[in-house]
């Protein structure tokens, strides 16, 4: 696995995103009904069983970086088997519930800019396995990004 540039631009951003997100700035006041908050608290639960199930299920293949590992194998059961980038998905429930939970705009707005990273870390990471796995395409074409396919 030779990393490029982009793997650690998109690595270093993820991080410094998880990092201001662990703070909660003021920037607009939002007040939601305490029964979205419970079940965004929900949402956020979920997301952190999406999160474990999905890391375990990597298992050695696990780099934060989107180039894959040179001895990696492509996974295409569990989560996998419906959604492409699970961990994603995880992080983003995971965030984006506690934010809504805690009313709080910066861990919303935070979470909606890694939304936007996510998509294009996934995009990047997905032209570097379509040229590592024959069959990357046939597993994009039945499987959704974040969430599995109707």
């Amino acid at each position: 696995m030779k990393l490029k540039y982009k793997d650690y631009l998109f690595v270093g951003i993820q991080f410094f995103l998880f990092f201001i997100y662990l703070f909660n700035y003021a920037i607009l006041e939002i007040e939601f009904p305490l029964l979205v908050r419970y079940i965004f608290l929900s949402v956020s639960i979920i997301g952190g069983i999406i999160l474990t199930v999905a890391l375990l299920q990597l298992n050695t293949n696990l780099s934060p970086f989107p180039t894959p590992k040179s001895n990696s194998e492509l996974i295409q059961v569990g989560l996998y088997k419906y959604i492409r980038h699970p961990i994603y998905t995880g992080i983003l429930f995971m965030l984006f519930g506690y934010g809504i939970y805690l009313n709080s705009s910066s861990k919303i707005i935070i979470s909606i800019i890694l939304l936007l990273l996510f998509f294009y870390k996934s995009s990047y990471e997905e032209k570097l396995l379509q040229k590592k796995y024959f069959d990357y395409p046939k597993y994009k074409k039945k499987t959704g990004r974040f969430l599995p396919k109707l």
